[in-house]
């Protein structure tokens, strides 16, 4: 079980024991994304996490940094999303105070030197340059500027040139002062450690760090409608197409069965669409589908990476697919959806990294944790009816958006697939 503690400064402390690992793994989540930048300073979160890694006051250079982590044996490494950026480390379980002092070092102590900014300036241009020669990432950005048009949501998380050019070490170092506080922050730490021991380093390290504000955002209820086509013309061996469907946030109750009827869609080999799309047509070699979740919003999107000629059937297929789906789906298909998910979800949960993912994600998203067992309850509870009433509202074709990178399509032809 895990167990949790709020620091006087608001820092909240989560942590699982886990007796039997051999790892600890230290995640630092802060509740601060893309979503939350301004136009004008849109990647700003991602360039301030590449920073971190660059010199602290008692770490002067990133050598020094990796060093600290490496001589241990362990990793250290973060991500940047569209509401979190967590920064993390994993080592050998008698390293774990080393592991979490090293992950607070480096979030309060970072230098931003103006020298090391102009170097990494660069190597995020190249970053977001290497998108334009992976269509097949590309095109999954570019169904989020589709669906959430004219919104953060629908923003690349690193950015773009113009905005990256301009940004100063003065900006960067007062979106980290302003939004890196305990406040808006969760430490988790998994492995086999007690928690009150954790509770005690970590009030050492951080017990001092400032409070602040939680940024806000702007709702994106109403951004995820539908009708819209992006078609992007680039000579590819391969046409690469995303369509989309308004899907949900994820606190709301419907999760799940969204979840359930996904796997069934296209998660798996055994899916509809693998099944349909590859196995029995030969139309493309990779077609699955998969969940976004935020706040107050998300998608199901679909993708495929088709020979250019065949790409409107492709499309054609899929939408088949999804449009008979509520109509068709039986209660063996959700049955072994279920078993799909739930043995997912153990596979997923099985290291350090995992867990502490886990415990640290929800408690800064939803203000609470559930164990696996408790969704495990909720997905068994989900029934035949609700999976296809859920997908009754979202599989439909007002609600489509498709994004499309390849060779020159017929867009009067696929407005007609699409039923637009």
């Amino acid at each position: 079980m895990f167990e949790r503690t709020v620091l006087t400064n608001g820092l909240r402390v989560v942590s699982m024991n886990l007796p039997h690992a051999r790892s600890v793994s230290c995640a630092l989540f802060l509740g601060i994304g893309s979503r939350h930048e301004r136009d004008a300073a849109c990647g700003i979160s991602h360039f301030v996490e590449h920073m971190l890694f660059k010199g602290t006051t008692t770490r002067p250079t990133a050598k020094d940094i990796s060093v600290a982590i490496e001589q241990l044996g362990g990793m250290l490494n973060a991500e940047t999303g569209k509401e979190v950026t967590v920064y993390w480390d994993k080592v050998s379980g008698h390293h774990w105070r080393a592991a979490i002092e090293l992950l607070a070092d480096v979030i309060r102590n970072s230098l931003f030197d103006a020298r090391e900014v102009d170097k990494e300036r660069g190597v995020i241009i190249e970053e977001l340059s290497m998108l334009v020669d992976s269509p097949v990432d590309w095109v999954h950005l570019l169904i989020d500027e589709v669906v959430w048009a004219g919104h953060p949501l629908g923003r690349d998380i690193a950015g773009n040139p113009t905005t990256i050019a301009v940004l100063t070490p003065r900006e960067l170092r007062a979106h980290a002062a302003t939004w890196y506080s305990s406040s808006n922050a969760v430490m988790a730490v998994a492995g086999p450690i007690e928690h009150a021991p954790i509770v005690d380093f970590v009030s050492k390290v951080l017990g001092d760090w400032q409070t602040g504000d939680r940024p806000e955002s702007s709702p994106a209820n109403g951004y995820a409608s539908a009708g819209r086509i992006r078609l992007l013309t680039k000579d590819t061996e391969q046409t690469h197409m995303c369509l989309a469907m308004p899907g949900q946030s994820y606190a709301d109750p419907d999760r799940y069965a969204l979840d359930l009827a996904n796997v069934v869609l296209g998660d798996g080999m055994s899916s509809r669409l693998f099944q349909e799309v590859r196995e029995r047509r030969g139309l493309a070699y990779d077609v699955h589908s998969y969940v976004n979740r935020f706040r107050d919003t998300g998608s199901l999107v679909v993708y495929a990476g088709v020979d250019p000629p065949r790409a409107v059937e492709t499309l054609r297929a899929i939408v088949s697919e999804v449009t008979r789906f509520a109509s068709t789906i039986d209660d063996e298909e959700i049955a072994r959806a279920k078993d799909f998910w739930k043995g997912r979800l153990d596979l997923r949960l099985e290291d350090t990294r995992s867990m502490a993912s886990w415990i640290g994600s929800q408690e800064l998203l939803l203000g609470h944790i559930q164990t696996a067992e408790d969704v495990i309850e909720q997905i068994d509870r989900v029934t035949r009816e609700d999976v296809i009433r859920v997908a009754t509202e979202v599989f439909r074709r007002e609600n489509f958006s498709l994004a499309m990178i390849g060779p020159a399509a017929d867009r009067a032809t696929l407005d007609e697939v699409l039923g637009a």
